[in-house]
């Protein structure tokens, strides 16, 4: 009978592991399948604004030192879209220090051609590719919570005193050796002992649940990193030694995080040991007493965590952009060069986010200055040049046949509005926007600039005088601005400091077609008051309108 016994448990045992390996294979499986399907495709997930805010955590802990892409540049060129369009990464580190790269302006051709070593190795080796992907997912996404805002907060955790916990430990102990003494005596008070640590669990765990999964995410990094020393990749050789030697140090770390990370809504692979691991907690406070050890190790070890970081992160945000190239289908690698004045020459440039673009060339050695009329395509294309020179210096991919320029600074003053928690007009945010892009002038490394209607928060006499002598100040060999603009004056004011290119359009009919080329030459066409008659208005506003605007034409005054 005995026998039997041990036999059953050993065959229950034996289906339980094999049900894991079992499960393990097919989560593998399933992981692998997606990795094969998302590749080179649009990425596809729904962003909240508490995502959004987890994965620029990194970037602004590491990142807003030197030069770097800043807020109103970024939320000019809409470049959280352009995030969420290069985002094929599978880890919270790999998503956020992609975010830190995309804001972060490289002025190095060694570090951009290392960077473009990695992202080719990854483009022509699948396998290898795959291997490392799978790494990535095994690390996992913390959602909402950043790992960052945690671990580099622990510094200020103040750690709960522990007589609770080991007061809780003793009573139980004491209860048992009452129990074997005066066993009524004894089961009442290992009743209490119980009550007494469960009643005063809940509150203090809750207390370090948000590190408790920044912890369990480090310790998937951990497991991936020692799985990644598995694979030998000659390619990745330096990232593998950098990765192994942070690994070591948190060797401790590891040893202690098991009844912490017992019971997390994430932890992987949970069981049975788990399940006993967790009443455990409940009645031991191991996972309470446990996690001061690991906030000392996180603190000590905080150089060892940013050197995985940066490395997991490196080779994952390489392998986004291999996977965003094999995407776009048309991109070339930019020409970079360190020069003090500043240059474009591009071939067929276009904008990611458009599905059939109209593609552009532009060959430059100072300003431009756009002009058309709306919806023509002005800010189509200044945003099509700034996004293109931003991922040059970042991805090191553009999306164009040819791109030569130099390395350049980075700044904006397209898609203002008025600042209704300050209380200040859309001008006055105007002129601060453009006063920032001033301010760098001086700046060693030369300045590309892009401004969308000069100074439109005020009216035409002194917006023209104003943005004359601005655009003018902007006319030096380390600065080039593009900037577009409705006052046709300007492009006479400024012809000898700026180049003047246009889009046009074509009213035929009752229709207004825009063809978005970009033309040599100041903008010609006077089809605004024209539109009114095809939206509508009374013939007497139009007709007045026209006799209006051929005398100022004739005689340059107002009637």
């Amino acid at each position: 009978m005995e026998v039997k016994m041990v036999l059953l448990v050993i065959l229950a045992l034996a289906a339980f592991a094999a049900f894991c390996v079992y499960q393990n294979r097919k989560r593998r499986a399933e992981i692998m399948a997606k990795i094969r399907r998302t590749w080179g495709e649009r990425p596809v997930r729904q962003y909240t604004g508490a995502e959004f805010d987890a994965i620029g955590r990194y970037f602004e802990k590491k990142g807003r030192e030197g030069s770097y892409i800043d807020d109103i540049t970024w939320n000019d060129l809409d470049m959280d879209t352009i995030f969420m369009l290069l985002n094929h990464t599978w880890s919270c580190i790999g998503e956020s220090y992609l975010y830190f790269l995309l804001r972060r302006l490289s002025f190095s051709t060694e570090e951009l051609e290392e960077r473009e070593r990695i992202v080719r190795y990854f483009a022509e080796h699948g396998s290898e590719r795959e291997q490392m992907e799978y790494f990535f997912a095994k690390i996992g996404k913390t959602g909402a919570r950043s790992i960052f805002d945690y671990i580099y907060n622990l510094a200020d955790y103040e750690e709960d005193s522990k007589t609770v916990h080991y007061l809780g430990i003793g009573a139980f102990l004491f209860s048992l050796a009452a129990l074997a003494a005066a066993p009524a005596v004894g089961i009442i008070m290992l009743v209490a002992s119980v009550s007494f640590c469960w009643a005063t669990y809940s509150a203090r765990r809750r207390k370090i649940e948000p590190y408790v999964m920044s912890c369990k995410c480090l310790l998937e990094m951990l497991r991936a990193a020692d799985e990644l020393q598995k694979v030998k990749l000659p390619a990745i050789q330096e990232y593998r030694e950098n990765i192994a030697k942070a690994r070591k140090r948190f060797d401790k770390f590891k040893r202690n995080s098991f009844f912490v990370l017992a019971g997390a809504s994430t932890s992987a692979g949970g069981g049975i040991e788990e399940s006993l691991a967790l009443y455990i907690n409940f009645t031991f406070h191991i996972d309470l007493i446990q996690f001061g050890t690991l906030v000392r190790e996180l603190k000590e070890n905080m150089d060892a965590f940013e050197s995985l970081t940066e490395n997991i992160g490196r080779l994952e945000s390489a392998v986004a952009i291999a996977s965003f190239r094999e995407m776009m289908e048309e991109w070339s690698v930019p020409e970079l060069e360190r020069t003090s004045s500043v240059y474009l020459r591009t071939e067929n440039v276009y904008h990611p986010m458009i599905d059939e673009p109209v593609k552009n060339s532009i060959s430059v050695e100072r300003g431009v200055l756009l002009t058309g009329s709306n919806a023509s395509g002005k800010s189509t294309f200044l945003k099509t040049i700034a996004i293109n020179a931003l991922l040059a210096q970042t991805i090191h991919t553009v999306l164009a046949d040819s791109w030569k320029s130099n390395f350049c600074q980075i700044y904006s003053s397209m898609a203002l509005r008025d600042d209704l928690m300050s209380q200040e007009s859309y001008y006055i945010v105007e002129i601060k926007s453009l006063k920032r892009i001033l301010d760098h002038m001086e700046d060693e490394m030369p300045l590309l600039c892009f401004v969308d209607e000069v100074l439109r928060g005020t009216n035409t006499v002194e917006r023209i005088a104003a943005s004359a002598q601005i655009l003018r100040g902007m006319d030096r060999e380390n600065v080039m601005c593009f900037a577009a603009t409705h006052d046709i004056e300007l492009t006479y004011m400024l012809e000898k400091q700026y180049e003047n290119f246009h889009f046009q359009e074509e009213v035929k009919e009752n229709d207004i077609l825009f063809n978005y080329c970009l033309y040599e030459g100041r903008a010609t066409s006077r089809n605004a008051i024209r539109l009114l008659s095809i939206i509508g208005y009374d013939t007497e506003i139009i007709e007045a309108a026209e006799a209006s605007a051929e005398r100022f034409m004739e005689s340059g005054e107002w009637v």
